[in-house]
């Protein structure tokens, strides 16, 4: 279970939080918490997103659609997706081979 601290600064409701076999086993083994890059996906702070994708997240915030951070984690650079669903009841870490 992953619990997300109230965060002032949150653009979004997330919905029900989950995260794949892959995201979880990655982030315990690089011990990074996976609170603080949800929190980061709720503030606006997308990860390493081209410009273009940062538009379009911030157009999704306005006009609800499906939003996506990318965070490139660890000594290898790892990559960790947030994806928060259009309708907002649900978003996912998970690794891009588990999409």
């Amino acid at each position: 279970m992953i619990i997300i601290r109230q965060n002032l600064h949150q653009l979004f409701e997330l919905g029900t939080v989950v995260a794949t076999p892959g995201a979880i086993s990655l982030l315990d083994e690089l011990d990074i918490d996976a609170t603080e890059l949800i929190s980061r996906h709720q503030a606006g702070d997308w990860g390493d997103v081209d410009e273009h994708d940062r538009g379009v997240n911030f157009q999704s915030v306005e006009y609800g659609m499906r939003i996506m951070s990318v965070y490139r984690v660890g000594v290898g650079r790892e990559v960790v997706w947030i994806i928060t669903e259009a309708d907002r009841s649900v978003t996912t870490l998970l690794l891009p081979e588990e999409y």
